[in-house]
């Protein structure tokens, strides 16, 4: 499903950037019977109703007549929240210097779960915590989250 999304984030992308919107992620997946698409948008100011809305209008003439999913899906144009998760390379970049919090899939010292400042990314995530530098090996962490207070 990882594939549905990347080749609609390509699709999508120019429609959103020509609404004067930043694309920050597409996830596709399944919820009980059902299948979503969702869009993630964001612009400094906020997103509102009204950028979902116009987002939502926009690509969806693109998405079908692309047609790159063969099931019925719901479509879902949303802003990134506050806990934004990082996943792609982009993320990363604009996570530097900033607080995040890194889960792990298996426990250092008894702990899952790090805040700390995003210092480097390279894959590996070296992260400023309580002023010693810590780095997390790829594969390692199962989640990164960027608390964005708008």
């Amino acid at each position: 499903m990882a594939s549905i999304a990347d080749k609609v984030y390509d699709l999508v992308k120019p429609t959103v950037e020509s609404c004067g919107i930043s694309l920050w992620d597409v996830r596709f997946v399944k919820e009980g019977a059902s299948y979503y698409l969702r869009v993630f948008i964001d612009k400094p100011e906020g997103i509102s109703i009204n950028d979902c809305t116009d987002v939502s209008h926009a690509i969806d003439p693109v998405i079908d007549e692309a047609d790159p999913i063969d099931c019925s899906y719901y479509l879902e144009v949303c802003s990134p929240g506050i806990d934004r998760e990082l996943c792609r390379e982009h993320h990363f970049d604009y996570g530097i210097g900033k607080e995040i919090t890194v889960k792990l899939f298996k426990a250092i010292d008894g702990k899952k779960e790090f805040v700390g400042v995003l210092k480097k990314y390279d894959g590996d995530l070296s992260v400023e915590i309580d002023g010693e530098e810590t780095v997390f090996k790829k594969g390692s962490y199962s989640k990164v989250y960027i608390f964005e207070a708008i």
